[in-house]
């Protein structure tokens, strides 16, 4: 492996590796005070758009963390950055299936949301739904149909939570893209988008940030195709197997947080 240098800024995932569920997973606290101590800028970016950035800070506090929100990225966040980009928000009518997580940035940055079975929607935006109904379904299904621009936050097609691996998000996008015959424009990692989002919040150079994560094909990838170097812990979806076969790879790989705390500890 590459040595373990040059790392000004960091780009972490949440889901397997800060915790499963609700449940931290062990040296969280650790290995923040580190980061602090270091002065080692990061941003916690997440492909679940589940929460927003106020809970995800709340979530973390009740770990014995504390993080400003303005540390955090989450896909949905990412989204409504892209689709500002993209679109006239006082002007386009926006189906969301999702939670607070994706609703929130959405009317933050003055998008008009619409309700079940109303298919006026110039866009459906499809995030993790823990309320998830045949008629939300339904409804998003009819918009994509109508010619709804069709978004999904990201593709993940599971979930490691603490009762064990769940599907995600990806699972819901196949049900809308079998049903409407339409692929989604994914946000998320890996596609390069969140990263280049987090990168410049960050204020930091590419050969200077480096992203952690769990899962090989969204985190690793993402930041191949970002053209950062990446570090790959065994505490959530991928294991070393995983690579055995796979055309990229992360350009470390490490067991679990404390093993991180202790590799920065030597910077």
């Amino acid at each position: 492996m590459q040595d373990f240098s040059n790392i000004k800024a960091l780009i972490i995932d949440m889901d397997g590796v800060l915790w499963h569920g609700n449940k931290a997973i062990a040296g969280l606290t650790e290995f923040f005070d580190l980061l602090r101590a270091k002065n080692i800028r990061f941003i916690l970016a997440t492909n679940n758009a589940s929460l927003t950035r106020e809970q995800y800070v709340t979530k973390l506090a009740n770990m014995g963390v504390s993080v400003m929100s303005d540390e955090i990225l989450t896909s949905g966040i990412a989204t409504a950055i892209y689709l500002a980009e993209h679109y006239e928000p006082s002007t386009t009518k926006v189906y969301v299936l999702g939670e607070d997580g994706a609703i929130l940035p959405l009317l933050e940055r003055g998008f008009i949301l619409t309700d079940l079975y109303d298919v006026t929607a110039d866009v459906v935006v499809c995030g993790k739904d823990s309320t998830l109904t045949w008629d939300k379904l339904a409804t998003a299904t009819l918009n994509v149909r109508n010619g709804a621009a069709f978004i999904g936050t990201n593709a993940d097609t599971t979930l490691p939570t603490e009762h064990g691996i769940t599907h995600g998000n990806g699972a819901i996008l196949a049900a809308i893209q079998t049903s409407s015959g339409v692929t989604p424009v994914c946000i998320g990692k890996p596609e390069p988008i969140i990263y280049q989002q987090a990168i410049a919040l960050l204020g930091a150079e590419l050969t200077e940030t480096i992203a952690i994560g769990d899962r090989l094909e969204t985190d690793i990838l993402g930041a191949v195709n970002t053209g950062i170097r990446s570090l790959m812990v065994l505490t959530g979806i991928s294991s070393v197997a995983d690579l055995v076969d796979s055309d990229y790879q992360p350009t470390w790989v490490l067991p679990d947080l404390e093993a991180v705390t202790a590799a920065l500890k030597t910077l």
